[in-house]
């Protein structure tokens, strides 16, 4: 009688999540820990730690989905409050680590720009939901205003690869929440035209005696190195060069697990963080890589659904520009690897080495399960 008793006590903290897309996290990780394996081969500890940091992300992961949407909802300003009064103390007094002021010291060291890719979206969600009955065309800019406040302070430290991430779950709400693509479109446009101009003159612009205006020599040389690798094949060119060529020699169906050539004589550079998709492709190939391309889009699609289903347009919103920012991240981190994106240092979701950014993305699944569990506890 107790056994029973206590049993439907537990049972609601463990029922109406979306089992479906819970399943691709947990294959996901699965990947990431025999990738990492094979690419921790000299630091077996690597493995160790991974799996204690995936531990700690799914007791996260499940205290997070058990919160309900109201709670969260009362959380979006203080979170948000917080994080950029921790930017403004790192922009002021921040320690400074290989040439970039990202981190602070309250006690221990955090980085807080990792705490905007939560607090981001769930504020602007929190926003659109308060003005739901009566948006009007200027709560876009209030919303953008929102968004240009952390992005700025993190681009500044510099960190452009999380000012990225940030940008992208903070633009995701506000274009989920009816901004016309009519306004995207010229943006786009210009983009692909700079892009293209790049392309086209790279031979004139990237001379050393060149300057570009509004940028760094250091951003002028990574963007040059991406477009030719081979000008700085020991330097910043190294990273594509290698990791290219470990695609590259993995052919059809891969080289197989635990014998990929490239990274175990360690000519990848970061094969256990931000280049382990090249790891994955040397030893499992072509079909290996499409089935992973695969199982992020199966991801994306079931979160979309989830958000879709969601019972408020603030769990809507949430669970859309999370779901998205996972495409993000795989877009830019696999962009980054085949050398279609500059080097910025985003980890490959869910099988990146890394405690942090693992915590990260799981308190991002966590939230996503709880928007998709509201509608199931209320229908049931």
């Amino acid at each position: 009688m107790l056994i029973e008793t206590y049993s439907k006590r537990i049972k609601p903290f463990f029922t109406g999540f979306d089992r479906t897309f819970l399943l691709f996290v947990v294959l996901l990780i699965a990947v990431g820990i025999l990738t990492l394996y094979s690419a921790s081969f000299n630091l077996p500890v690597r493995v160790t730690d991974q799996l204690r940091n995936v531990l700690l992300t799914f007791v996260l992961m499940w205290g997070i989905a058990n919160l309900s949407p109201q709670i969260l909802m009362r959380l979006a300003i203080p979170l948000y409050t917080i994080g950029i009064s921790l930017l403004i103390a790192v922009a002021i007094f921040g320690l400074v680590r290989k040439g970039a002021q990202r981190w602070i010291n309250i006690g221990i060291v955090i980085q807080p720009s990792e705490i905007m890719k939560i607090a981001m979206p769930l504020m602007l969600a929190w926003y659109y939901q308060r003005r739901e009955s009566a948006l009007r065309w200027y709560d876009h800019i209030a919303a953008f205003a929102l968004l240009a406040i952390p992005v700025g302070l993190i681009a500044k430290q510099p960190d452009l690869g999380t000012a990225v991430l940030v940008f992208a779950a903070g633009f995701f709400v506000i274009y989920l929440a009816g901004l016309s693509f009519k306004l995207i479109l010229p943006i786009l446009l210009a983009v692909t035209i700079a892009a293209g101009s790049l392309i086209a003159f790279e031979h004139k612009i990237c001379q050393p005696q060149t300057q570009w205006p509004l940028l760094h020599d250091y951003q002028k040389h990574r963007i040059c190195t991406l477009l030719d690798p081979t000008t700085d094949p020991l330097g910043k060119g190294f990273h594509t060069i290698q990791a290219v060529i470990a695609i590259g020699s993995g052919g059809i169906f891969g080289k197989g697990w635990l014998k990929g050539t490239q990274a175990h004589l360690e000519f990848i550079p970061e094969r256990h963080t931000d280049f382990i998709f090249a790891v994955y492709a040397e030893e499992f190939g072509l079909v290996g890589s499409i089935a992973l391309l695969l199982l992020y889009l199966c991801l994306i699609v079931r979160g979309l659904y989830v958000a879709a289903n969601g019972a408020t347009l603030f769990a809507r919103l949430l669970a859309g520009s999370l779901t998205l920012s996972f495409f993000t991240y795989a877009f830019v981190n696999i962009g980054m690897v085949v050398g279609l994106l500059p080097v910025v240092g985003v980890p490959l979701p869910f099988m990146s080495y890394g405690g942090t950014a693992l915590v990260t993305l799981g308190i991002a699944v966590g939230l996503v399960l709880s928007m998709g569990r509201q509608k199931s506890l209320i229908q049931s």
